[in-house]
């Protein structure tokens, strides 16, 4: 083969291999709006949630409801009946001289009970309500998530599959310059072992997005094949403005759990006061067949067991939840600050490889090429090039994932109580 065949045919491989997958084979891939809806995040009404991360804290929810229902009844009347005088001896053998008595009573519940049993199930309904709604803001979060996860590894894919085209065209291409004497057969040797660490990344990649879209898959179905995402990030708009807000989710939810603890110290309190049970009955006297009213009460004594320990319990349980309070609160603040930062910085970082280093690192790679094709520099300064462009587009990647992460968490801690986002 003559010098000018070779350059010709390198030029022409030399092209080849340096081009990128823009687009790849048409396929049907998932999208991040259906993959909220197939999680259940946002379903239509007539389509109820049958995602168990949901059912569950919304049965838990609709447990809680059902108990102020049952905090709100009395307690049921108490019905007696006693036999008196029977079996004994002399005229009291048989039942000659027995005493038959029925009555009814009914224990009078003192001290705000009722009010305060109330209260304190509505306040634990709004906790689990609360609760019910946070869960669906995680799952948002998750499903976020594992998608861009899902798409970045997608992307690694895509890269990793382009490196191994092009480490291929490469190897070919040294082979037929070193069999022309235009290069050492070192260089054909560097170049197969590129190929062979290229084929070797893309097989790990594969797997790495198998695995990232069967996370993605697990969310909302036990078993199936993985869906296919696209390698290109979605656009996830964090919201503009957000701040320490009473509304938020994880706010209401420490506030809530502070309530509720003030409810139930309140209820144990008024558990103190004992209540008496009244009885109304009629007394039958088998011996003369008279009849009598018989009226009682009766008041437990408090001498051992005046509820103190379930108080000092409960008075506990609100110092510690509204300690939490305050903690969750200065969390609250901090994470806003910390996933805005990391959003700005990844963005900012987005920006500079995308419009900046890579444009320049892909110019360099194209202007090495020129230069291989005339004979001015060796194929290591193009396969230097070429890593150095491939590096760049990794670390687009990596900062693609970190903003899409960065949004979704800005996302799901702007939350509130009935746009569980």
């Amino acid at each position: 083969m003559s010098f000018s065949m070779c350059r010709r045919a390198f030029g022409a491989g030399l092209a080849l291999a340096l081009a990128t997958s823009a687009s790849g084979q048409e396929r049907s891939v998932l999208r991040l709006e259906e993959a909220l809806r197939l999680s259940g995040f946002d379903p239509a009404p007539e389509n109820p949630n049958t995602n168990s991360r949901l059912i569950a804290s919304q049965a838990d929810a609709q447990a809680a409801r059902a108990l102020i229902d049952q905090a709100r009844l009395s307690p049921n009347p108490e019905l007696s009946f006693e036999v008196e005088n029977i079996a004994g001896s002399g005229a009291f053998s048989g039942l000659r001289a027995a005493e038959y008595t029925v009555a009814v009573g009914q224990r009078l519940e003192l001290g705000g009970k009722r009010e305060t049993r109330v209260r304190a199930a509505t306040a634990a309904a709004r906790v689990s309500e609360l609760r019910s709604e946070l869960a669906s803001a995680e799952l948002a979060l998750s499903v976020r998530e594992r998608y861009i996860r899902a798409v970045a590894a997608a992307a690694s894919r895509e890269l990793a599959a382009d490196i191994v085209e092009r480490s291929r065209e490469l190897a070919r291409i040294a082979a037929v310059l070193v069999d022309v004497g235009r290069e050492p057969p070192l260089r054909a040797l560097r170049a197969q072992a590129a190929l062979s660490e290229a084929e070797a990344d893309l097989q790990a990649a594969e797997a790495a997005s198998w695995a990232a879209r069967a996370a993605l898959l697990a969310l909302w179905a036990d078993a199936g094949p993985p869906p296919e995402v696209p390698a290109l990030f979605p656009n996830i708009e964090p919201p503009t403005e957000l701040m320490v807000d009473a509304r938020r989710l994880t706010l209401e939810i420490a506030r809530a759990e502070r309530l509720a603890a003030d409810a139930e110290m309140a209820r144990e309190r008024s558990s103190r006061i004992l209540d008496p049970v009244l009885s109304a009955g009629v007394r039958r006297f088998e011996e003369s067949n008279d009849q009598a009213f018989v009226v009682g009460v009766s008041v437990p004594l408090p001498f051992w067991n005046r509820n103190q320990g379930n108080i000092a319990a409960a008075q506990a349980r609100l110092r510690a939840a509204t300690a939490r309070e305050a903690v969750v609160r200065a969390d609250y603040g901090q994470a806003i600050i910390q996933a805005r930062s990391n959003y700005l910085a990844a963005r900012s970082r987005v920006q500079t490889l995308s419009d900046t280093s890579l444009p320049q690192a892909e110019e360099a790679l194209r202007l090495v090429g020129i230069g291989y094709r005339n004979g001015r520099f060796p194929l290591i300064e193009v396969l230097s090039a070429a890593e150095a462009r491939d590096s760049l587009r990794e670390a687009l990647i990596d900062a693609e994932e970190a903003q899409g992460l960065a949004a979704a968490t800005l996302i799901s801690l702007s939350a509130t109580q009935g746009i569980a986002q």
